[in-house]
């Protein structure tokens, strides 16, 4: 054979194997970029006594809170959701994932579902199309606050990083807590007169407290009531290495309460928030409120031989009776029952907006990571948060209407074109600004109700105006964070008093402004936010304390429903849906 011909067939030999190594090579990429992570959950009710008082609670696979999901950039999540809770109809919200693609499993019950009966199994598929730190959590009346909640840790793909280094990564969830069921919270709230669920017992730290149970008004016989040796309710403890930084991943998943968050000694960057980089800068106090979630950097650079104080606190609400939530941040080899030296540090003013405000104005998106918001949008809706009366019943409105939901869900029913299941009446745009004042009672507190949605065309830019006012108790005006569902929207500003389109319109941030999915309107005050409906889904925004969702604050909007694909038969059954039903 001559050299010519041998070296043809080498060279092509050669050639061939290249291909093969790159059609590997890329096969491999993508399986590493675009992984399926498979999840099987079994959600029960069992007893447990997270802050030492035995109660009812909602695990998942026996775990509250429940198990963390962590997958990286693109990949595909599936959940298959086992209700096994009796009596109790289930839903599970995603909460920060966008579902583009996928809104008929944003696991809001009412919204793009119907709720997963009990006995039966419902699967959840989805993709994660960003990293970044979200949450999980029951999406079926006020069930959340019964413990079915968790993580979701989103990684960049292999081979890139953060704009920020650290040595560990670490999570926390913080919470508050009741000793009393949603059940009966949820008859209280509906009742006439109406019976408030008050102050929560304990303050969580992943789900840890103590409570003192000598405290209880009526001490109980019965000692395994409340038992301070119970194991579920020995502090949270974190242990860390000397010189090392730590990324915690720090969410509220509260019912009621906003929180302000410590390590004593340790200073805390913040660096992300609800999935974006932040420009970092630095607190001593995290405040963050329901539905929120922050990463911080912190580094072990304090006196190694002793343990230090994790704490959080209840802010925005005067809460006497509601003990610190307590930690202790532990330093190898130190050992972990070892308490601090110290008292547990001193909380933050209650009632104090104005370093919260501080916090909120501060967060702008990192440099090199901007997303740049449209200069201009296309629609403004602005949304008076009002608490009123409806039929002597308290409620929760937004401009002068309180949110209920229908019997069938809003995707369903805007797919199927069943147009009358629900008012096609949309809410208002806006509320009588020039005669409204928001530090006042208001002379007549009577609200209507209605489960009309606002319709907004596809592609668009939209601006929501958020307008904190008084509630029915004189001088009283309370912060509440609003979660928008299927995107992230820019925080264009905040504000104290009435919001004046002329002027605070001028004011906004269009330069660096940090995209959420969850803010807070802080007591009579604005915040304006931007956002392409983008998105085709019906998804609701509202705000994330239980009780003011439950009593009816909150609106639903629909974009693109044309373009939304065929719905699975799985989130039917429920109204006009039944017979679309297919198990």
């Amino acid at each position: 054979m001559s050299d010519m011909v041998w070296g043809s067939k080498c060279r092509s030999k050669a050639i061939m194997l290249l291909f093969s190594m790159l059609i590997i090579g890329l096969l491999n990429v993508s399986a590493v970029e675009a992984r399926i992570r498979r999840y099987k959950w079994e959600v029960n009710t069992e007893y447990k006594a997270p802050d030492c008082f035995r109660k009812l609670v909602i695990t998942i696979n026996g775990q509250t809170p429940g198990p963390t999901i962590r997958a990286q950039q693109h990949d595909t999540i599936i959940v298959e959701v086992t209700n096994n809770l009796f009596t109790e109809n289930l839903a599970i919200h995603w909460h920060g994932i966008r579902q583009i693609g996928t809104p008929w499993f944003d696991g809001t019950e009412g919204v793009t579902q119907c709720p997963v009966l009990p006995g039966t199994t419902f699967t959840y598929q989805f993709v994660v199309d960003r990293p970044g730190t979200y949450l999980y959590h029951a999406h079926y009346g006020m069930q959340r606050e019964n413990g079915l909640y968790g993580s979701i840790i989103v990684g960049l793909p292999e081979g890139e990083s953060e704009p920020f280094t650290y040595d560990y990564d670490r999570n926390i969830i913080l919470n508050d807590w009741y000793h009393n069921t949603t059940t009966d919270q949820a008859v209280g709230l509906a009742s006439v007169p109406f019976r408030w669920i008050g102050e929560p017992q304990s303050l969580l730290i992943h789900g840890r407290g103590r409570f003192n149970c000598s405290s209880l008004a009526v001490p109980s016989s019965d000692s395994g009531l409340c038992n301070t040796s119970y194991s579920d309710c020995s502090p949270y403890r974190m242990i860390v290495v000397p010189g090392k930084t730590y990324r915690l991943r720090i969410s509220s998943m509260t019912s009621l309460s906003a929180l302000s968050f410590q390590i004593e000694g340790h200073n805390l960057t913040v660096v992300e928030a609800d999935g974006h980089f932040v420009e970092p800068f630095v607190v001593q106090n995290l405040f963050i409120y329901s539905g929120e979630t922050y990463s911080v950097l912190v580094t072990a650079d304090q006196d190694p031989t002793r343990n230090y104080w994790m704490t959080s606190n209840i802010v925005s609400r005067l809460a006497p009776n509601t003990p610190p939530g307590q930690g202790v941040f532990v330093y190898y080899p130190n050992h972990v029952r070892r308490s601090p030296p110290t008292i547990p540090p001193a909380a933050p003013v209650w009632n104090d907006t104005r370093p919260r405000m501080q916090q909120s104005q501060a967060i702008k998106a990192r440099q090199g990571y901007i997303i740049t918001p449209p200069a201009v949008s296309d629609r403004v809706i602005v949304l008076l948060n009002t608490q009123n009366e409806i039929n002597g019943r308290r409620r929760w409105s937004v401009n002068n209407v309180s949110f209920t939901h229908p019997k069938t869900p809003y995707l369903i029913a805007l797919k199927e074109n069943l147009t009358d299941a629900f008012d096609q009446t949309p809410p208002p745009n806006g509320y009588d600004d020039a005669n409204y004042d928001i530090f006042v009672v208001q002379p007549n507190k009577n609200a209507t109700s209605s489960n009309g949605i606002y319709r907004l065309d596809f592609n668009t830019t939209v601006d929501v105006i958020l307008q904190n006012a008084n509630t029915m108790n004189p001088n009283n005006s309370e912060t509440h964070p609003w979660h928008l569902h299927g995107h992230d929207f820019w925080v264009l500003g905040y504000g104290e008093g009435k919001f004046d389109k002329f002027r605070d319109a001028g004011k906004y941030n269009l330069v660096n402004p940090i995209m959420k999915n969850t803010v807070p309107v802080h007591p009579y005050g604005w915040t304006a936010l931007r956002f392409r409906a983008d998105n085709p889904g019906a998804w609701a925004f509202h705000c994330h304390i239980e009780s003011h969702f439950f009593m009816g604050m909150g609106v639903v909007f629909a974009e693109g429903i044309e373009k939304v694909g065929k719905l699975p038969s799985s989130i039917m059954g429920c109204g006009q849906s039944q017979g679309l039903y297919r198990p």
